[in-house]
């Protein structure tokens, strides 16, 4: 009896450090988009990160994909390199908080450090490229489901306000989303008239004075809105039009310019995508209470009462956090809650064709 107690427990260890073994792939590819195409200096060839879950190269399977779309001044490798987002997908479905999947990040750091996941007539259709390009070109060349019900689009900060806006203009493609601590959702208190972000961004002169590290994050953050809602090839240094603008103590609103900034903020979207919206399985957006920027927990809480004055149904959630504290960590969002969101509403079968079942069904007659 003692033998065979040991014999099973050597048995479980070996399953087990197996089990614990178990790892994603890594792969990096470059993608050369037409939509991004563009006169403003941009590559149009974009590293993509794509990680590939456990036993993918062992097996015949098709997998769901999530594709996450990351923050202001950050980039795709970031998230390998800084957080480890590769083995904290490991540790998820090694704990059963997802099923295997794909994961797809796409690089949309620009000149100005971020694309706002926008189409733009000067630096690209970062639009088009995510959600068409990308997901053809991740379609044809991995073992995905190809259909909506298998694709969920989640991302931080920049990444978050991506999510939820390609969601809404995408709903024939996604059919989940999730954003953490989104940005830009609308333009109050730093982003808005008398904010800190436009002021300061008129009164900086040239590139290399605006991105400085952290030091002009939110001026730098404007600027590369503009670029994307409202571009000027004719109004260097930044060759954007901003709606705010201020000449001494006196604030000047350009509103045939903030008319465009709101078309491009959720918040204001809401009401002619609203339709689109309701396509959507689930939606899920969260914020952190002790949030640095005041902006991001009044326009989420804003964002998600406009959403339930028109009776979609959606998910908000305040937890005791900062902008990015808590989301890589073990007790953090993307482990358990975002992974585990796209477990519940993503589908993880392959759907039988029709033709497939009825000559099924004839076989059996």
């Amino acid at each position: 009896m003692k033998k065979l107690f040991f014999l099973l427990a050597f048995i479980s260890g070996i399953c087990l450090g197996q089990a614990q073994e178990l790892k994603g792939k890594v792969i990096v590819e470059r993608i050369n988009s037409l939509a991004l195409q563009n006169t403003g200096g941009e590559n149009p060839v974009r590293r993509v990160t794509i990680y590939l879950p456990p036993n993918y190269d062992q097996t015949t399977n098709r997998y769901p994909v999530i594709y996450y779309l990351h923050g202001f001044t950050w980039n795709d490798s970031l998230q390998i390199a800084e957080v480890h987002f590769d083995q904290l997908l490991d540790k998820a479905i090694r704990d059963g908080k997802i099923r295997p999947v794909i994961v797809v990040m796409p690089d949309q750091y620009t000149l100005y450090r971020g694309s706002f996941y926008t189409n733009s007539p000067l630096t690209g259709y970062w639009a088009d490229f995510t959600a068409k390009d990308l997901v053809n070109y991740i379609d044809g060349h991995y073992r995905t489901i190809p259909d909506k019900e298998s694709r969920g689009i989640t991302g931080h900060s920049m990444g978050g306000y991506g999510a939820i806006k390609l969601g809404m203009l995408f709903p024939e493609v996604f059919t989940s989303v999730y954003a953490l601590s989104p940005g830009a959702l609308a333009l109050f208190e730093e982003f808005g008239a008398n904010g800190t972000a436009f002021r300061r961004a008129q009164s900086i002169k040239s590139k290399e004075e605006l991105i400085t590290g952290y030091n002009e994050i939110l001026a730098n953050a404007v600027v590369a809105m503009g670029q994307a809602y409202t571009p000027n090839a004719s109004k260097p240094p930044f060759y954007c039009d901003f709606p705010f603008t201020y000449k001494g103590d006196s604030l000047i609103v350009n509103e045939e310019v903030l008319e465009v900034w709101n078309n491009n903020s959720p918040l204001y979207m809401v009401d002619q995508y609203a339709h689109n919206i309701r396509k959507l399985k689930a939606l899920k957006l969260d914020w952190g209470r002790n949030e640095e920027f005041a902006f991001i927990p009044l326009t989420c809480k804003m964002f998600s009462e406009k959403l339930e004055s028109l009776g979609i149904n959606h998910y908000a959630e305040e937890y005791i956090g900062t902008h990015g504290n808590k989301l890589w960590t073990e007790d953090g969002r993307a482990l358990n809650d975002m992974l585990p969101f796209f477990d519940t509403y993503l589908r993880f079968e392959e759907m039988k064709s029709k033709t497939t079942r009825s000559s099924k069904k004839s076989k059996k007659k």
